[in-house]
This record gives C-alpha cells, structure tokens and sequence, in this order.
C-alpha cells in the first residue's frame, strides 16, 4: 500500500471507530432509560470506544484493518449487550433501544452534512461529488482538501450505518425497530419470530443484497438534497 493509502486508511478507521461507538453508545444509553442497566454496566453507555473494542474486537479492530488492506474499504461492526427477559417484558422499550443506534448514525451524518453545506456557502468548497470520500471539491486545495474528507466519509459512512441497519430482517435493527408500531404482544411475538437462529443469517444475506442496490441511489439523493439551493 502506498503511504497515501495507509494515512487515508487511518482516518477512515478513526471515523469508523467513533461512528461504531455512538451507534453502540446510544443504544446501552436508551436501554439504561428503559430500565435495564446490562450495557451500562459493562461501560459501554460511554463514547470511550474501549469498553466497546473489548467486546468485539473482531468487528472492531481486525476486520476493518483486513477489509482495508484486502479491498480498500473500510467495514465493521460492535455489539450492545441487553438483558432478553428485559426485552421481553417491554418489547416497546427494546424497540426504542434498537432504533437508538440508527438514530446516532443520522446524527452524525447531518452533522457532517452540515459542515459540508456550511464549507460550500462559505465558498471554501464546491458542491463536485466525485466519490465516497470526496462529495465537493476543494478549489484552494490544502487543509480544506482534508476536512473535506472527513467529513464526505463522516457523511457517507453514517448514511451507509443507517440504512443498512434500518433495513427489517434479523439480526439488523430494523427488524427490531418494528415494534414501536406494534402492541406489546404483537411486539412479543416479532421477537419470538425473530429470534430463529436460520433468519439471522438470512437476513444478513437479503440485506446485503438490498444495500448493493439501494445505496448507490440514496447516497446521490441524500447529497442532491444536501446541496439543493446552493447553486
């Protein structure tokens, strides 16, 4: 790998890192507002990506270097733990945990977003998407060519996070999410459904399948809109 490579592997790994701790982060956070503590007490209602690293270190550590080195992208996954009687005594409360970590990936990306648009009304960047890493140009080059790579991955990555795992088949938490719409019996049931160990690996392979084809599109409609009116 070139030395170019390598310093642009290290910071998509520490946005992949910081990315994967808030999504975690926030679900043993809802699950704490929701009465049970198991995340909380292994410390991972903290934006220390350490207690979290220590639980998947697979996911974590190893796979994202791997994927890099092996394919050029940066990819992984961590976990919360939670208490299933908890769950299944407040199916609503569980749903609500699921959506959490969704929901800190969408913030993350407005807020990359934002930085984006602010950068492109300033007139410091233009609004030129050329790829995952580069959603605008930056005409004076310098340090303004690497904020812009921050925050493109920051953007890109976090919108990937969010969809992917919104998408409702197991193990992803959209499947779980679901049951924010449902009554707490029809909420036990999903879980119950849900819970097939066959569905789980299923599920994987359906929503991968989905996300090679919907994400392409999303992202050019998510940055459509984010420079809509910019000129």
């Amino acid at each position: 790998m070139t030395p170019d490579q390598i310093l642009l592997g290290g910071v998509a790994y520490v946005i992949l890192l910081l990315s994967l701790t808030m999504h975690e982060a926030a679900h043993a956070w809802a699950a704490l507002r929701g009465g049970d503590p198991t995340a909380y007490q292994g410390g991972q209602v903290s934006l220390d990506p350490r207690p979290h690293i220590r639980r998947e270190p697979l996911g974590m550590v190893f796979a994202p270097i791997l994927f890099w080195v092996l394919g050029g992208w940066m990819l992984g996954w961590a976990s919360t733990p939670f208490d299933p009687r908890w769950a299944f005594a407040h199916p609503r409360r569980a749903a609500a945990m699921a959506a959490a970590g969704p929901l800190a990936n969408l913030l993350l990306a407005s807020l990359a977003g934002l930085g984006l648009r602010l950068g492109v009304a300033a007139g410091v960047f233009l609004p030129v998407p050329t790829g995952f890493f580069e959603l605008a140009l930056a005409p004076e080059g310098g340090v303004a060519e690497a904020v812009i790579v921050v925050l493109s991955f920051t953007f890109s990555l976090n919108l990937l996070l969010f969809v992917f795992n919104l998408i409702p088949v197991p193990p992803l938490d959209g499947s779980s999410a679901i049951g924010l719409l449902l009554s707490d019996e029809a909420g036990r049931r999903l879980q119950q459904f849900m819970a097939q160990p066959m569905l789980a690996w299923g599920g994987i392979l359906v929503a991968w399948f989905l996300m090679g084809r919907i994400f392409g599109p999303t992202l050019a409609l998510a940055v459509e809109l984010l420079y809509a009116g910019t000129g």
